[in-house]
């Protein structure tokens, strides 16, 4: 609508010239998100390309939640652009989920002259696929309509789905066909939480509960706010406070009730939803965006917004945003602050939190989860692990294993039979062509894992050695090396 393009011509949103998003015509042309601005052109050369821009679609987007509201009830904005609306309800008035659906794409282009797409499924990721192919997938169906899609269509993974596609896994099917802990340990805990999404499932297990009804932050403005400018302020303003009395009460935010009245008595509300705990930006721009979508859209109140509140309808565990590092209201403000800022600037994954987790290897027993993201070890750390290394732990683990070589004192390779026996006694240890002399040595810890499959067995074995001094100035070095598939590399390094 802001370009006045027509409904039926194919058109992509970009930002830093990457798709984050394509309208049907543009995605039956294959055009997809996460594809580069030349390579979109090139499979559609007739294609608008419009710069992402979250206030313009937050308030061009308000009159569509508008319409779908006057229709069915529950309507929660995902993200400027999508709404979720509880299906029962519409389709059930209406007869059916595809009655329902007609419905309401007739009722969004009467009321702003915009298309909409409608899809129907079990969960919000399965549903917004099947939005933008405009189907109704039947209760139950979720994996098997997202199985045969192909693996891009995850949200926001690019670094992800090239992995996946290099190992050769190229739709949701293959990948849901993963056993999840295994997808957890080996690519972290986003990874598994892709992995629920494609096997049609949320992406983190319910564990949310309603909050105290006191928890709602209210502002009075004066004058009235009836120009974006101060919009924005309050809502900076709102969301700080909100957050961080929840974070008092050990809470935080998943859906958010903005509600506005005005000095004429209009009264405005609007649900929104998200699948992470909303950080103090978060529930800023969603405020923001919300005012812009009231104050610049083409139903606008009468006057200005003499009272705006937020309520928190829906709050997780406030671990999930780890507000406990730093004790202390401000420092612990502060900290959170600060993280948010990194991770806007770095990307989600540019702030991680170690959590503890099972595994037998050093790096298998820490989990690192994005800042912001419930900490939910998929594998227990208190379960018995055979095989586990026994502490300490080393406290430094390379980030690409470096290949090691250890000789006995007739000069031949040291190996490790089928029993897991060493073939020799470790003498010396090369690294990186550097040979040293090994004063004492310890192991080997065999692991056997997932012997049973065919496809997914590990066996490893472990050595731990201590290693002469290069020079005089210089203390020894103590190594965990790790064998595997006939060869050996450096796993951790002691101090």
């Amino acid at each position: 609508m802001a370009a006045g393009l027509a409904v039926d011509a194919p058109a992509v949103v970009v930002s830093a010239n990457e798709v984050v998003t394509a309208n049907a015509q543009a995605r039956r042309e294959g055009v997809r998100p996460g594809l580069r601005r030349r390579e979109a052109q090139g499979r559609c050369p007739d294609i608008a390309v419009l710069q992402a821009d979250a206030d313009r679609d937050a308030r061009l987007f308000e009159p569509v939640a508008a319409a779908v509201e006057e229709l069915a009830v529950g309507v929660e904005v995902v993200a400027p652009g999508v709404v979720a609306v509880p299906a029962r309800g519409p389709s059930g008035y209406f007869g059916s989920e595809e009655a329902a659906a007609e419905r309401l794409i007739d009722q969004v282009a009467i009321r702003t002259g915009a298309e909409a797409q409608v899809g129907v499924a079990d969960g919000l990721f399965a549903a917004t696929l099947a939005a933008h192919r405009g189907l109704v997938v039947p209760p139950g169906g979720s994996a098997a309509f997202l199985a045969p899609l192909d693996i891009r269509e995850l949200p926001d993974r690019p670094d992800l789905v090239d992995l996946l596609r290099r190992l050769g896994i190229l739709t949701l099917g293959a990948f849901a066909a993963l056993p999840h802990a295994d997808v957890t340990s080996r690519f972290g805990a986003d990874a598994g939480h892709a992995h629920r999404l494609s096997s049609g499932l949320e992406q983190r297990p319910p564990s949310r509960r309603r909050p105290p009804v006191d928890l709602s932050v209210a502002h009075t403005p004066d004058p009235p706010i009836d120009r974006v400018d101060a919009a924005a302020f309050a809502a900076r303003t709102l969301g700080d406070r909100l957050h961080s009395l929840l974070a008092s009460h050990g809470l935080a935010c998943t859906r958010l009730a903005i509600h506005a009245v005005t000095a004429n008595g209009e009264e405005l509300v609007r649900l929104w939803r998200c699948a992470d705990p909303l950080t103090p930006s978060g529930i800023s721009d969603r405020v923001r965006w919300q005012l812009d979508g009231w104050l610049r859209g083409s139903d606008r109140p009468s006057a200005g917004i003499t009272l705006l509140r937020l309520e928190p309808e829906e709050t997780v565990d406030g671990h999930a945003l780890q507000l406990e590092l730093w004790q202390g209201g401000e420092q612990t403000t502060r900290a959170a602050r600060a993280m948010v800022h990194v991770q806007g600037l770095l990307g989600q994954e540019g702030v991680l939190t170690p959590t503890l987790s099972g595994g037998r290897g050093p790096a298998e027993q820490v989990t690192l989860t994005p800042w912001g993201d419930e900490q939910r070890p998929e594998t227990p750390p208190d379960l018995p692990w055979p095989g586990r290394l026994p502490p300490p732990a080393p406290a430094t683990i390379p980030t690409q294993r470096v290949p090691a070589t250890v000789f006995d004192r007739d000069g031949a390779e040291v190996g490790v039979t089928g029993r897991f026996t060493l073939t020799g006694q470790p003498d010396e240890v090369a690294v990186g062509g550097t040979s040293r002399r090994v004063i004492a040595w310890a192991g080997p810890w065999p692991a056997d894992e997932r012997w049973w499959e065919k496809d997914n067995g590990r066996r490893r074995a472990r050595l731990q050695v201590l290693l002469a001094e290069r020079s005089e100035v210089e203390n020894q070095d103590a190594l965990l090396l790790v064998r595997e598939n006939e060869k050996w590399s450096v796993e951790g390094v002691y101090d």
